[in-house]
């Protein structure tokens, strides 16, 4: 029997097996959107796969759920509007964690590809992040819900596709500098950390705690980024990100080019 036909015969209550570090609330919500993506898409569920903050060692707070949905064909409107309906089903039955379920859709033939892949959802958006995705699943920073083991489908990233992810993170971390300081401030914190030490998996908190660390100077900055994180931020706090961030991000990109690398 080959793997891929012995994990998609499990049952529902030994996936909850593998997910029982999670708190009783995302259990539940995992569960029922598994579920319904079992009723809706049938034989063309080909794996399911949990990755980011919610499934990293360390006690971090958790924004999101960010999942990677692997269909193995296209799929139609009909389809599509099943899909929204039951996220916003989810939505409204498991607040807040329903509404921040970040189902990333992608054809098996794509997964399988170096090439960042198009989602079937959402208006077709591309993952440009795909390398750093990869990465992190393949290192382990992942639960898989359903299906093969991610190591059969996804392809080891190459130093060159992590470091043209990460420079896609760099762009984006520019554009929205002042509007989420916090988020810039440790996903800065983490670019620098995989350009210093070539290894990308790594979450946002810990990058922060390194450079804390190593660089003494950034200690309150990076404290106040963590605060906000956790929702727990003062206005001392809020302030010091709002006057700090730029030179944050000029110190970040000057320590990165001294390292030998193009920004640009």
């Amino acid at each position: 029997m080959s793997l891929e036909i012995c994990r998609t015969n499990l049952s529902f209550d030994l996936v909850e097996t593998w997910m029982k570090n999670l708190s009783p609330e995302i259990q539940k919500l995992l569960d029922e959107f598994l579920s319904g993506l079992k009723s809706i898409l049938n034989h063309d569920l080909h794996s399911v796969y949990l990755y980011g903050a919610v499934v990293f060692p360390e006690d971090i707070p958790v924004r999101d759920i960010d999942l990677h949905v692997i269909v193995r064909n296209p799929v139609d409107e009909k389809i599509k509007q099943e899909i929204e309906k039951l996220h916003l089903k989810l939505a409204g039955k498991y607040p807040p964690w329903g509404d921040e379920l970040d189902g990333y859709y992608i054809l098996l033939k794509d997964a399988k590809s170096r090439k960042p892949p198009r989602s079937l959802m959402w208006e077709g958006a591309v993952d440009n992040s795909w390398a750093l995705h990869c990465k992190h699943i393949l290192a382990g920073r992942c639960k898989v819900l359903w299906g093969v083991e991610p190591e059969i489908i996804l392809l080891e990233p190459s130093w060159g596709e992590l470091e043209e992810a990460l420079k896609g993170e760099f762009d984006y971390v520019e554009d929205i500098l002042s509007k989420y300081p916090d988020y810039c401030i440790l996903n800065l914190s983490r670019i620098f950390y995989s350009y210093f030490t070539k290894d990308v998996v790594i979450s946002k908190f810990s990058a922060g705690t390194w450079l804390s660390t190593n660089y003494p100077q950034w200690t309150e900055l990076i404290k106040a980024a963590k605060n906000s994180y956790n929702q727990a931020s003062t206005e001392y706090d809020l302030i010091l990100m709002k006057k700090n961030v730029k030179s944050f991000f000029e110190f970040i990109v000057l320590n990165i080019e001294n390292l030998g690398y193009n920004l640009k």
